[in-house]
């Protein structure tokens, strides 16, 4: 590309075009090339996909986990999602991680609904996706019996590279919205 004046002639050749019909090939294509276009949608779903804030849902050992995804060493902060929220009106994906006790439930269900939307779960581990080792009463056998589950982390507890991996996984449901859940 020429340089004239500190000016580029790309530039000056786009600008000189008086009428769409002087504009030539090069025209066009220098001027393609310094416009982007998208759809209001996936500027929306790249942003949110980019700053997800969880809410601080952490009921048994799988929280501690989840408390290690936000130190130095694995650094959930480099996915935009290092703001975890104390209320649920600032967050909108809900990190349920352990054991869910029927007491919890009701809980456990008025915070999802004070989430603004859009908003999204992880289960992280096997008591949140499906009870776990506990089979018996006193716990839900899956926390997506109470609220809907978008990606389910398994492990007993999970890794935090698993809860990371998790968090991906959803990035990319957010960004294609043909594949996310309606609920």
């Amino acid at each position: 590309m020429a340089v004239t004046g500190g000016v580029s002639l790309r530039a000056t050749l786009v600008s000189r075009a008086a009428t769409s019909a002087e504009a030539t090939a090069a025209d066009v294509r220098a001027l393609e090339s310094n416009v982007l276009t998208t759809t209001v949608d996936r500027m929306a779903s790249w942003a949110r996909k980019n700053s997800l804030w969880p809410a601080q849902f952490g009921l048994a050992c799988c929280a501690i986990e989840m408390i290690a995804v936000a130190q130095s060493r694995f650094d959930i902060a480099r996915f935009g999602s290092e703001a975890f929220r104390a209320s649920p009106r600032q967050a909108d994906l809900m990190i349920v991680s352990g054991r869910v006790s029927q007491k919890m439930a009701p809980v456990l269900q008025h915070i999802y609904e004070q989430m603004l939307d859009p908003k999204w779960v992880i289960a992280m581990g096997d008591c949140a996706s499906c009870g776990g080792v506990f089979n018996n009463y006193a716990l839900v056998q899956g926390v997506d019996k109470l609220v809907p589950v978008d990606v389910y982390v398994a492990g007993c507890p999970p890794r935090p590279e698993a809860l990371l991996y998790g968090l991906l996984k959803l990035q990319e449901l957010i960004a294609n919205p043909s594949a996310r859940r309606r609920s």
